[in-house]
């Protein structure tokens, strides 16, 4: 299957650029381009527009996930009063409630400061402190341990003890102005507001805060308005940038850049660029952006795809076509090399190689699975390098009965291409269905079934005990109807009948296919002769005196080690033809997808 992938966009300016990329490059994960676009008034507003309403859109969804209640009673009520704003309106204030929200946090921090720091000395009124001084005395505050408070500073002083707590006694002392006061421990800092003061601003600033945040969970209802606006004006900003025709210095340049990561790493990726403190924009990437193609498959199908690079990818958006075809080619290079024992050599051999080439651990796995294959499909004829298992040993007759013919291994090898065939257009017809709707995937649903219909009914005239049913002729009539009217889904119903009655024609391609699987048994026929050739003149070599044994040895292994060779090399072309014309045709692969190559840095 394709990896789905987050379509990035970003706006770095000049002097940022290197950094970026190089941090980019050691996350690893974005496949990135670039493009470098003038800056100028206009474009520096729509950029400064689109960071602000990414920003509030950040904010409000944070929101939405820091609550815990979601009620969502408040976003209906205040609804008709957001639509008498205009979008900036809205923006303006959704800015400013988080800019109080910000600032009166702040300021219920401090003011919670300054009331532990004003509790201790009680309520300190400016207008009390202001008829003291106009009686001409001057307030001076200490705070001491009560270990430490003298009883003779209240016979020496004018004390007045405002508080005891804590261990700590809080007190006063009256000096008049005129005289030079002096006292054996440090002055206190005089508190600026009396503590029920302090008291009552925190009350009001609660209410304010309350609503505040009532506002801002009432605007959480308008993200997708100011997501709208955000992608409109994020377009405003590359058709302006895109009809930007000259740049200016490198120094006032900013560079346009585009990437693609995978869906699967939105959280990394987007934790990434919000501590790289970058402008970017992010949303579902869509064919038209082609973006590239990261497969993505079970351990089985991930070993054919470098198989199916050989090629072309396929295109966003698009059936990844691998799993479908990895089974199929492993048995087509079975039949293609046509022997047990050659299968067994690459089974063993493979598995061998991986102790010594660890790194090539995926391609020695695809080799053992291919002779698996070989295996599997040359115990059908019964052939093991170069000869017939039924001339090895004496096998009972009806043992013998389940080995296949030659004629049998053909049919079997054009009944095997025309499996593939119906398979191609019914993966075809679902992926249709699914993507476009009923009616694009009727026409090859008929082609399938028209396809069975003829296979069986050239086969009633082989086999007299195969005997088809009439109801069968009755659902390849129907088959027949749906090529007929779907082939074409667009148009008057003249010019659908039209294009379906045209593409009966189509046969003819479908005849050609299911020819080209004769290779499959040509192939695997012409191996195994080959190594019954190479066994016959090693055995007319045993008659030679003294080193007849050594030369036919000799030749055993080196006329298997050549004609595996040769076989292995048609045996993995030939299916790879097959997969490639044949059943990427049917199955309407169109391919031209690019490899997902994201930003790395090179290994040592």
């Amino acid at each position: 299957m394709i990896t789905k992938m987050d379509k990035y966009s970003f706006i770095v300016f000049h002097s940022d650029l290197t950094p970026f990329l190089e941090s980019l490059q050691g996350l690893g994960m974005v496949d990135i381009t670039r493009d470098n676009k003038a800056v100028d008034t206009r474009s520096k507003e729509l950029f400064d527009l689109s960071i602000r309403y990414n920003r509030i859109i950040k904010k409000l969804k944070s929101t939405i996930v820091e609550s815990s209640d979601g009620d969502s009673s408040v976003k209906k009520s205040e609804e008709s009063y957001f639509n008498e704003f205009s979008d900036l309106e809205l923006l303006e204030k959704a800015e400013l409630s988080f800019l109080n929200k910000e600032q009166w946090e702040q300021e219920g921090e401090q003011l919670r400061r300054e009331l532990y720091d004003s509790s201790v000395w009680g309520a300190l009124h400016k207008e009390d402190l202001e008829k003291i001084a106009a009686l001409g005395y001057k307030i001076h505050l200490f705070s001491v341990s009560e270990k430490s408070f003298k009883p003779q500073w209240e016979q020496d002083y004018a004390i007045h003890i405002l508080n005891e707590i804590n261990g700590k006694i809080y007190f006063i002392i009256l000096s008049y102005k005129d005289e030079e006061f002096q006292f054996e421990i440090p002055e206190s800092k005089q508190p600026s507001m009396s503590f029920d003061i302090v008291e009552e601003k925190i009350a009001e600033l609660k209410i304010r805060t309350e609503q505040n945040n009532t506002l801002i969970t009432s605007l959480t209802g308008e993200i997708e308005r100011l997501e709208i606006e955000a992608k409109k004006v994020g377009s405003d900003l590359d058709l302006y940038l895109a009809g930007a025709a000259s740049l200016k210095e490198a120094e006032d340049t900013i560079a346009v850049l585009t990437g693609f990561a995978p869906s699967d790493n939105k959280d990394v990726v987007r934790e990434f660029l919000d501590n790289e403190q970058i402008y970017y924009l992010t949303e579902d990437a869509v064919k038209e952006d082609n973006p590239p193609i990261k497969l993505k498959n079970g351990f089985f199908s991930r070993l054919y795809e470098p198989i199916g690079d050989l090629y072309m990818l396929p295109k966003y958006g698009e059936t990844d076509l691998t799993p479908y075809f990895a089974p199929f080619y492993m048995l087509f290079f079975g039949l293609c090399l046509g022997d047990m024992g050659y299968g067994l050599v690459l089974l063993i051999g493979a598995g061998l190689a991986k102790l010594k080439f660890p790194k090539f651990r995926s391609y020695l796995t695809l080799v053992q699975f291919l002779g698996l294959g070989a295996v599997l499909m040359a115990l059908l004829p019964g052939v093991i390098f170069g000869a017939k298992l039924q001339d090895i040993f004496h096998l009972p007759v009806s043992v013998n009965e389940l080995f296949f013919s030659d004629l049998k291994m053909f049919w079997f090898a054009i009944i095997f291409g025309l499996v593939q065939i119906v398979f191609a257009r019914m993966l075809n017809a679902v992926t249709s269905i699914i993507k476009n709707g009923w009616q694009y995937g009727m026409h090859n649903i008929g082609w399938s079934i028209v396809i069975i219909w003829a296979a069986f009914k050239y086969a009633s005239t082989m086999v007299p005990e195969l005997i088809i049913p009439a109801f069968a002729n009755y659902i390849a009539i129907a088959g027949a109807l749906l090529i007929l009217f779907f082939s074409e889904v667009k148009g008057n119903i003249l010019v659908r009948l039209a294009k379906g009655g045209l593409a009966f024609y189509d046969i003819t391609s479908i005849f050609g296919d299911m020819l080209s699987y004769i290779r499959l048994f040509g192939l695997g026929t012409a191996g195994a002769i080959l190594g019954m050739v190479v066994n016959s003149v090693a055995m007319s070599m045993v008659g030679i005196p003294y080193l007849g044994w050594l030369f036919a040895g000799i030749m055993l292994l080196v006329g298997h080690i050549a004609v595996l060779a040769l076989s292995s090399l048609g045996a993995f072309v030939h299916p790879m033809r097959l997969t490639f014309v044949e059943f990427y045709k049917n199955a309407s692969f169109s391919g031209g997808g690019r490899a997902f190559r994201p930003l790395v840095k090179d290994k040592e």
